[in-house]
Protein backbone atom coordinates (compact mmCIF):
# COMPACT_ATOMS: atom_id res chain seq x y z
CA UNK A 1 0.00 0.00 0.00
CA UNK A 2 1.20 3.54 -0.65
CA UNK A 3 0.29 6.36 1.56
CA UNK A 4 0.67 9.44 1.20
CA UNK A 5 0.79 12.20 4.12
CA UNK A 6 0.10 15.63 3.43
CA UNK A 7 1.35 17.88 5.81
CA UNK A 8 4.06 17.24 8.45
CA UNK A 9 3.01 19.21 10.90
CA UNK A 10 2.84 17.70 14.53
CA UNK A 11 -0.69 15.66 13.37
CA UNK A 12 0.93 14.74 9.60
CA UNK A 13 4.26 14.01 11.77
CA UNK A 14 2.96 11.54 14.30
CA UNK A 15 0.75 10.05 12.28
CA UNK A 16 3.76 9.01 9.55
CA UNK A 17 6.00 8.04 12.35
CA UNK A 18 3.06 5.59 13.86
CA UNK A 19 2.48 4.28 10.52
CA UNK A 20 6.42 3.51 9.49
CA UNK A 21 6.57 1.74 13.00
CA UNK A 22 4.15 -0.88 12.44
CA UNK A 23 5.58 -1.05 8.57
CA UNK A 24 6.54 -4.86 8.91
CA UNK A 25 7.30 -7.39 5.54
CA UNK A 26 3.35 -8.90 7.21
CA UNK A 27 2.12 -5.27 6.48
CA UNK A 28 4.04 -3.19 3.91
CA UNK A 29 3.67 0.26 3.36
CA UNK A 30 5.34 2.68 1.22
CA UNK A 31 4.87 6.33 3.16
CA UNK A 32 5.19 9.38 1.11
CA UNK A 33 4.67 12.72 3.03
CA UNK A 34 4.89 16.47 1.81
CA UNK A 35 5.40 19.32 3.76
CA UNK A 36 7.02 22.72 2.63
CA UNK A 37 9.56 22.73 5.02
CA UNK A 38 11.95 20.65 4.73
CA UNK A 39 13.06 21.45 8.45
CA UNK A 40 9.95 19.15 9.53
CA UNK A 41 10.56 16.24 6.36
CA UNK A 42 14.20 15.25 7.64
CA UNK A 43 13.13 13.43 10.85
CA UNK A 44 10.53 11.49 8.95
CA UNK A 45 13.32 10.57 5.95
CA UNK A 46 15.50 9.10 8.75
CA UNK A 47 12.90 6.92 9.64
CA UNK A 48 12.02 5.74 6.08
CA UNK A 49 9.65 7.71 4.46
CA UNK A 50 9.90 9.47 0.71
CA UNK A 51 9.95 13.08 1.65
CA UNK A 52 8.85 15.73 -1.03
CA UNK A 53 7.68 19.23 -0.97
CA UNK A 54 5.74 18.83 -3.47
CA UNK A 55 2.41 17.51 -2.99
CA UNK A 56 1.59 17.04 -7.06
CA UNK A 57 4.50 14.26 -6.43
CA UNK A 58 3.64 12.72 -3.00
CA UNK A 59 -0.16 11.81 -4.44
CA UNK A 60 0.76 10.36 -7.80
CA UNK A 61 0.16 6.84 -7.32
CA UNK A 62 -1.56 6.90 -3.84
CA UNK A 63 -3.89 4.35 -2.84
CA UNK A 64 -5.09 6.70 0.48
CA UNK A 65 -3.81 10.25 0.74
CA UNK A 66 -3.94 11.53 4.04
CA UNK A 67 -4.57 15.63 4.37
CA UNK A 68 -3.19 16.82 7.55
CA UNK A 69 -3.17 20.77 7.01
CA UNK A 70 -4.84 23.25 9.11
CA UNK A 71 -8.34 23.18 8.30
CA UNK A 72 -8.28 26.84 6.39
CA UNK A 73 -5.86 25.18 4.06
CA UNK A 74 -7.76 22.13 3.64
CA UNK A 75 -9.53 23.59 -0.07
CA UNK A 76 -6.38 25.01 -1.44
CA UNK A 77 -4.98 21.99 -1.42
CA UNK A 78 -7.61 19.86 -2.23
CA UNK A 79 -7.62 21.88 -5.53
CA UNK A 80 -4.01 21.51 -5.63
CA UNK A 81 -3.97 17.70 -5.71
CA UNK A 82 -7.17 16.66 -7.29
CA UNK A 83 -6.51 16.93 -10.99
CA UNK A 84 -3.67 14.11 -10.29
CA UNK A 85 -5.62 11.80 -7.81
CA UNK A 86 -6.85 8.14 -9.50
CA UNK A 87 -10.72 8.26 -8.10
CA UNK A 88 -11.28 4.83 -9.71
CA UNK A 89 -8.79 3.79 -6.59
CA UNK A 90 -7.65 6.55 -4.00
CA UNK A 91 -9.37 6.98 -1.11
CA UNK A 92 -8.80 10.52 0.65
CA UNK A 93 -8.42 10.89 4.33
CA UNK A 94 -9.18 14.25 5.64
CA UNK A 95 -7.78 15.03 9.01
CA UNK A 96 -9.54 18.30 10.07
CA UNK A 97 -12.08 19.26 12.20
CA UNK A 98 -14.98 21.45 11.50
CA UNK A 99 -15.80 20.54 7.79
CA UNK A 100 -18.89 18.85 6.54
CA UNK A 101 -18.68 15.90 4.67
CA UNK A 102 -21.11 17.87 2.24
CA UNK A 103 -18.36 20.03 1.68
CA UNK A 104 -15.22 17.99 1.02
CA UNK A 105 -17.48 16.36 -1.66
CA UNK A 106 -17.80 19.68 -3.32
CA UNK A 107 -14.40 20.59 -2.76
CA UNK A 108 -13.31 17.02 -4.22
CA UNK A 109 -15.58 17.03 -6.80
CA UNK A 110 -14.06 17.46 -10.52
CA UNK A 111 -15.20 17.35 -13.94
CA UNK A 112 -14.27 14.89 -16.36
CA UNK A 113 -16.87 14.04 -18.70
CA UNK A 114 -19.10 13.61 -15.84
CA UNK A 115 -18.74 14.81 -12.09
CA UNK A 116 -16.63 11.99 -10.29
CA UNK A 117 -15.62 12.20 -6.44
CA UNK A 118 -12.85 9.69 -4.57
CA UNK A 119 -13.75 7.66 -1.69
CA UNK A 120 -13.21 9.95 0.96
CA UNK A 121 -13.63 9.90 4.82
CA UNK A 122 -13.24 12.36 7.54
CA UNK A 123 -10.19 10.92 10.14
CA UNK A 124 -10.69 12.23 13.90
CA UNK A 125 -7.53 10.97 16.18
CA UNK A 126 -5.64 12.33 18.96
CA UNK A 127 -2.22 12.71 19.66
CA UNK A 128 -1.91 9.43 21.23
CA UNK A 129 -1.93 8.63 17.49
CA UNK A 130 2.37 9.01 18.03
CA UNK A 131 2.62 5.99 20.55
CA UNK A 132 0.19 3.93 18.33
CA UNK A 133 -2.51 4.52 21.34
CA UNK A 134 -5.05 6.76 19.40
CA UNK A 135 -8.97 6.59 19.62
CA UNK A 136 -9.54 7.13 15.76
CA UNK A 137 -13.21 8.57 14.39
CA UNK A 138 -13.92 7.24 10.98
CA UNK A 139 -16.66 9.51 9.12
CA UNK A 140 -17.36 8.16 5.28
CA UNK A 141 -18.48 10.65 3.50
CA UNK A 142 -18.71 9.01 -0.49
CA UNK A 143 -17.64 5.15 -0.54
CA UNK A 144 -16.42 3.01 3.03
CA UNK A 145 -12.45 3.71 2.88
CA UNK A 146 -11.44 0.16 4.40
CA UNK A 147 -7.66 1.20 3.40
CA UNK A 148 -8.14 4.43 5.56
CA UNK A 149 -10.23 2.55 8.47
CA UNK A 150 -7.00 -0.21 8.50
CA UNK A 151 -4.29 2.41 8.78
CA UNK A 152 -5.82 4.35 11.33
CA UNK A 153 -6.44 0.74 13.23
CA UNK A 154 -2.38 0.90 13.37
CA UNK A 155 -2.54 3.58 14.83
CA UNK A 156 -4.72 2.23 18.60
CA UNK A 157 -8.40 2.10 17.66
CA UNK A 158 -10.41 3.28 15.18
CA UNK A 159 -13.98 3.16 15.19
CA UNK A 160 -16.38 3.97 11.92
CA UNK A 161 -19.13 6.69 13.36
CA UNK A 162 -22.45 8.56 11.79
CA UNK A 163 -21.13 12.58 11.00
CA UNK A 164 -23.68 13.63 13.91
CA UNK A 165 -21.76 11.96 16.36
CA UNK A 166 -18.51 13.75 16.39
CA UNK A 167 -18.32 16.42 18.42
CA UNK A 168 -19.46 14.15 21.14
CA UNK A 169 -16.93 11.77 20.16
CA UNK A 170 -14.34 14.22 19.43
CA UNK A 171 -14.96 15.45 23.28
CA UNK A 172 -14.96 12.04 24.72
CA UNK A 173 -11.45 11.27 23.42
CA UNK A 174 -9.62 14.28 21.70
CA UNK A 175 -11.09 16.66 24.78
CA UNK A 176 -10.69 13.93 26.78
CA UNK A 177 -6.57 13.71 26.71
CA UNK A 178 -6.96 16.85 28.07
CA UNK A 179 -9.57 15.89 30.75
CA UNK A 180 -7.55 12.81 31.79
CA UNK A 181 -4.73 14.74 32.32
CA UNK A 182 -5.99 17.18 34.34
CA UNK A 183 -7.38 13.96 36.71
CA UNK A 184 -3.76 13.27 36.79
CA UNK A 185 -2.27 16.26 37.85
CA UNK A 186 -4.41 16.97 40.54
CA UNK A 187 -3.93 13.43 41.63
CA UNK A 188 -0.36 14.41 41.94
CA UNK A 189 -1.29 17.21 43.83
CA UNK A 190 -3.42 15.27 46.37
CA UNK A 191 -0.31 12.89 46.35
CA UNK A 192 2.36 15.64 47.34
CA UNK A 193 -0.07 17.09 50.23
CA UNK A 194 -0.37 13.83 51.70
CA UNK A 195 3.40 13.46 51.94
CA UNK A 196 4.42 11.69 48.35
CA UNK A 197 6.95 13.41 46.32
CA UNK A 198 5.70 14.32 42.94
CA UNK A 199 7.38 12.21 40.42
CA UNK A 200 6.38 9.18 42.14
CA UNK A 201 2.98 10.31 42.45
CA UNK A 202 2.56 10.74 39.03
CA UNK A 203 4.29 7.29 38.15
CA UNK A 204 1.66 6.05 41.24
CA UNK A 205 -1.14 7.70 39.25
CA UNK A 206 -0.37 6.80 35.68
CA UNK A 207 0.05 3.16 36.53
CA UNK A 208 -3.18 2.91 38.41
CA UNK A 209 -4.66 4.54 35.05
CA UNK A 210 -3.16 1.89 33.16
CA UNK A 211 -4.42 -0.53 35.23
CA UNK A 212 -7.83 0.72 35.46
CA UNK A 213 -7.78 1.02 31.63
CA UNK A 214 -6.90 -2.52 31.13
CA UNK A 215 -9.89 -4.03 33.71
CA UNK A 216 -12.46 -2.06 31.90
CA UNK A 217 -11.38 -3.56 28.44
CA UNK A 218 -12.06 -6.77 29.69
CA UNK A 219 -15.32 -8.27 28.19
CA UNK A 220 -18.40 -7.47 29.56
CA UNK A 221 -16.56 -5.04 32.01
CA UNK A 222 -18.38 -2.06 33.45
CA UNK A 223 -17.23 0.85 35.63
CA UNK A 224 -19.48 0.56 38.18
CA UNK A 225 -18.89 -3.37 38.65
CA UNK A 226 -14.50 -2.60 39.02
CA UNK A 227 -15.78 0.23 41.77
CA UNK A 228 -17.83 -2.31 43.11
CA UNK A 229 -14.68 -4.61 44.00
CA UNK A 230 -13.09 -1.84 45.69
CA UNK A 231 -16.02 -0.39 47.95
CA UNK A 232 -16.32 -2.20 51.03
CA UNK A 233 -18.86 -0.72 53.48
CA UNK A 234 -17.99 1.83 55.45
CA UNK A 235 -13.88 1.95 54.18
CA UNK A 236 -12.00 4.16 52.79
CA UNK A 237 -12.51 4.05 48.94
CA UNK A 238 -16.20 4.83 49.33
CA UNK A 239 -15.69 7.72 51.56
CA UNK A 240 -13.49 9.53 48.86
CA UNK A 241 -15.71 8.50 46.40
CA UNK A 242 -18.72 10.38 48.27
CA UNK A 243 -16.55 13.16 48.97
CA UNK A 244 -15.56 13.39 45.43
CA UNK A 245 -19.47 13.69 44.37
CA UNK A 246 -20.10 15.91 47.35
CA UNK A 247 -17.61 18.79 45.31
CA UNK A 248 -19.24 17.71 41.78
CA UNK A 249 -17.13 15.51 40.37
CA UNK A 250 -19.14 13.79 37.93
CA UNK A 251 -21.24 16.83 36.83
CA UNK A 252 -17.94 18.57 36.37
CA UNK A 253 -17.12 16.01 33.50
CA UNK A 254 -20.39 15.89 31.93
CA UNK A 255 -20.78 19.38 32.04
CA UNK A 256 -17.37 19.88 30.64
CA UNK A 257 -17.87 17.32 28.08
CA UNK A 258 -21.07 19.07 26.96
CA UNK A 259 -18.79 21.98 27.45
CA UNK A 260 -16.65 21.13 24.42
CA UNK A 261 -19.35 19.24 21.92
CA UNK A 262 -19.91 21.90 19.25
CA UNK A 263 -23.86 22.42 19.02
Amino acid sequence: MKVSIIGAGAMGGAIARGLLSTTSPSTPCEITVSNPSADKLHPLARLGAITTASNVEAVAGADVVILCVKPWLVEQVIDEIKGHIDYSRTEVAVVAAGIPTKTLAVWLGKIEDEVALPSFCIEMPNTAVSLCQSMTFQVNGFGTCPMSLSLFSRLGSAMVIEERQLGAATSLASCGIAYAMRYVRAAMEGGVELGIRASLAQEIVVQTLIGAAGLLAQPGSHPETEIDKVTTPGGITIKGLNAMEQSGFTSAVINGLKASTPQ
